[in-house]
């Protein structure tokens, strides 16, 4: 901190964050050095501001059939600025000019499950996540593009055949499933 002047005995201390609990002490200085600091000042905590940091990390995907499964990291405590901290979910069909607006009042949250019937598989969402405390709404992260949940393949491999290699060995081959919208990612095959 800068150097006060010897005649004065009060600062202003600037530059601290919102809703934080602060100590202070005084240290006297002159030409031959630094004395002792005083002892620290009672805790005061700083007023309380909207939020201005938002979620980072704002992903998601996976999930059921008929779900939007929306993640991002949390706000550390120190950045919330406030009381009646949570968090602000927003989002829409890739294409569309209508935000659906979702309130999720949980410090700790970290995920957020929208469920309809009407979302198709693998279907692109265009998300953003804010912040809010009691002192009003906050910033809201970039747009991440996040997709629904997946259905199960729509479609069987073709292509089955079976070589038999030995009297206990049969070697079973076939097409792979390409991806596309109504399969979705094949994660796996099952021969039965």
């Amino acid at each position: 901190p800068e150097v006060i002047n010897g005649r004065t005995h009060k600062a202003t201390v600037v530059d601290l964050s919102p809703w934080v609990e602060y100590e202070f002490r005084v240290v006297a200085s002159n030409s031959v050095g630094i004395g002792e600091p005083s002892r620290p000042s009672a805790l005061l905590k700083t007023k309380a501001a909207v939020p201005v940091v938002a979620p980072t990390n704002v992903s998601g995907g996976g999930g059921s059939r008929s779900e939007l499964v929306i993640t991002w990291e949390p706000v550390p405590e120190e950045l919330q600025n406030g009381e009646g901290f949570g968090y602000i979910v927003m989002f829409r069909p890739l294409g569309s000019t209508t935000w659906t607006k979702a309130v999720v009042a949980s410090v700790e949250a970290s995920k957020y499950v929208y469920r309809n019937e009407s979302i198709t598989p693998l279907s692109p969402f265009e998300v953003k996540v804010g912040v809010y405390n009691n002192e009003g709404e906050g910033t809201l992260s970039s747009i991440s593009i996040v997709y629904s949940g997946e259905d199960e393949p729509q479609i069987a491999p073709a292509g089955t055949s079976a070589l038999s290699i030995s009297a206990a060995e049969v070697e079973v081959s076939w097409q792979p499933i390409a991806w596309n919208r109504h399969t979705g990612r094949v994660l796996g095959y099952e021969v039965r």
